[in-house]
């Protein structure tokens, strides 16, 4: 990871601001943290120890099913929603760091565009680290204070993620913009009783606006409403990277799958929702 990308995050014991000396992030407290050899930080709270993220097989699933394409359209409206003076970026839950990666790799922006990664799996943090020098990888707990200075992100992404609104506020700079993706009803539905996918929360939208409505004001949304053909392979691969893939035994998935049509036409339904620091 580089220094300048580590100097963006601080101390997860006494947050101080963290300096990356040879392959050790410190802080001017003494506090030590040693890069992974695969380049990512783990800034994971004690108190969080053991807390359960996407395990390897659900993170090998998801960077299948994402070089696939087939969520290129939430990702090309991120794109679309990112101010282009923009430089700093963050993103809570960035398994792979897909939606980063494309954000932060636009030749249009005023400036080099750098990002950090957060996300409480070290898997997918490993894959994080590795997409682009230029984003930083970090295992975190986004339940608890973030890894990242005051201010330092002018765009947070949250695609499909947890959203602790007080600390999204404090991290984001001022003027700053947070980009928030959530599944509609239509998400999936083709495949949802099938396959006994968790299904979409029909009061989420409301329990969106009570978690940000605080420290954030919408100022625009967005629905991303796609068709995709799916075949067998990329069904199993979009089932065993959700939660879904902790409810299903591989053997019943196969038989589900099986009923399936080859490939089958799935709905993608998301709204992507536009909020500013309040």
């Amino acid at each position: 990871m580089r220094p300048d990308l580590v100097s963006l995050l601080r101390c997860p014991v006494c947050a101080d601001g963290l300096a990356l000396i040879a392959r050790t992030a410190r802080c001017p407290r003494g506090h030590a943290f040693d890069l992974a050899k695969q380049g990512y930080l783990n800034l994971l709270p004690s108190a969080s120890t053991g807390i359960e993220g996407d395990s390897a097989a659900m993170i090998d699933a998801r960077a299948a099913f994402l070089a696939g394409g087939h969520y290129a359209p939430i990702r090309d409206a991120l794109i679309a929603h990112t101010p282009p003076e923009a430089t700093h970026f963050a993103e809570v839950g960035a398994g792979t760091a897909y939606y980063l990666a494309g954000v932060i790799a636009e030749p249009d922006a005023a400036g080099e565009r750098v990002g950090i990664a957060l996300d409480v799996s070290r898997y997918a943090a490993r894959r994080a680290a590795k997409v682009d020098e230029r984003i930083g990888s970090v295992v975190c707990d986004a339940w608890k204070a973030l890894p990242l200075r005051d201010g330092v992100a002018e765009v947070l992404l949250d695609v499909f993620a947890p959203r602790n609104a007080p600390e999204m506020r404090r991290v984001l700079a001022p003027g700053g913009t947070l980009l928030v993706v959530t599944p509609n009803q239509a998400h999936l539905a083709e495949l949802i009783a099938v396959l006994g996918m968790v299904r979409v929360d029909e009061d989420k939208d409301r329990r969106l606006r009570d978690s940000l409505a605080s420290h954030f004001v919408q100022t625009a949304a967005t629905a991303v409403d796609v068709g995709m053909r799916l075949d067998h392979r990329s069904v199993r691969q979009l089932v065993e990277m959700t939660p879904s893939a902790r409810h299903l035994r591989p053997e019943e998935l196969t038989e589900r799958i099986a009923v399936l049509a080859d490939p089958v036409e799935v709905t993608l339904s998301v709204t992507l929702s536009v909020w500013q620091a309040s």
